[in-house]
């Protein structure tokens, strides 16, 4: 495959996909606003060419783009600043199609699936958000899927449910990790008897690689879901058990979170997204399954033991 670039490198999936380059001893081009996070995610990595960038000045995209041929898209945007998901990947898209970038592969969510009407919901579900930050997402969405049927740019999505993993502190699931390693109490989010589903982040990578190297894969979204339905409650024992711990826990529910939010506008911006814990939205992923064949799913429990035990291999560090 030809040359490489995750925008928006520093999050765990950027982790995950640059680990996977790294076993195949692939030169790749890691791209974010601050250099100081990226040297220390890459610094150490031959292979990695670190690059920043300002996604507001063309001429910065343009040069964050330039002499690539694939760009995973994995740029984030704070809770409450979703607007900005739309506005980035139309900048990011202009800049990577004047530099004759050849496909682009975003790392997607559920979000723009809105309340799930089936039991497993496949690719072809509508795309119907009533939230805002859905309605974000999706436009985020449309903009890569224009791109391609208009011929610019080959354009691909792959979408993932919650993730968990060495290294994700910003998932439902990391205070439980903290909490069964220290001893405290995990912080949730209720109601934690629905069905839910979480992917095990090493296993993107891959997954993502082959995707992007496959030419069918162009112009549609793929879902790649969890290893199977769990409740928060059955995950968050699981890791406990796995620590050697009393499972120790507090469950917030709607009411809690829109007190919380007058003080902390991550629980304010998570009330609108609060009907993915009432509802159960989870993917059906056989499509993918039928374009890649062999993928490799970490089952909860092994997941859960190896992230426990790179924790407390880099407290011990």
């Amino acid at each position: 495959m030809d040359r490489i670039a995750l925008f928006g490198a520093a999050g765990a999936i950027g982790g995950s996909i640059a680990a996977d380059l790294r076993k195949r001893n692939q030169p790749y081009r890691v791209v974010g606003r601050g250099r100081t996070e990226l040297e220390r995610a890459f610094g150490s990595d031959p292979n990695a060419e670190i690059v920043t960038w300002n996604p507001d000045d063309p001429s910065s995209v343009r040069a964050a783009a330039h002499g690539i041929g694939t760009i995973f898209y994995l740029v984030g945007v704070l809770y409450w600043q979703f607007e900005l998901h739309p506005q980035l990947m139309r900048k990011t898209l202009e800049g990577a199609i004047a530099e004759g970038v050849k496909r682009m592969v975003l790392i997607g969510t559920v979000y723009p699936f809105g309340r799930a009407r089936t039991e497993r919901v496949r690719e072809d579900h509508p795309r119907e958000p009533h939230t805002f930050k859905g309605r974000m997402r999706k436009e985020q969405e449309d903009l890569v899927l224009d791109a391609e049927s208009s011929g610019k740019i080959h354009g691909t999505i792959l979408r993932l449910p919650d993730f968990y993993g060495p290294g994700v502190d910003k998932s439902f699931m990391a205070s439980a990790f903290q909490a069964a390693i220290s001893g405290g109490r995990a912080q949730l989010v209720g109601p934690i008897d629905t069905l839910h589903e979480f992917v095990y982040v090493p296993d993107v990578g891959p997954v993502a690689l082959a995707l992007a190297s496959e030419p069918r894969a162009y112009g549609q979204a793929w879902n790649f879901a969890g290893p199977g339905a769990i409740t928060q409650r059955a995950f968050v024992e699981q890791v406990f058990r796995e620590a050697g711990a009393k499972p120790k826990f507090i469950v917030a529910n709607k009411t809690v979170l829109r007190v919380m939010g007058l003080f902390n506008p991550l629980m304010r911006e998570m009330v609108e997204m609060h009907y993915l814990l009432e509802t159960s939205v989870i993917m059906d992923d056989s499509a993918i399954h039928a374009l890649l064949g062999d993928i490799r799913k970490t089952s909860y429990e092994e997941g859960i033991r190896e992230t426990l035990r790179l924790m407390r291999a880099v407290q011990h560090h």
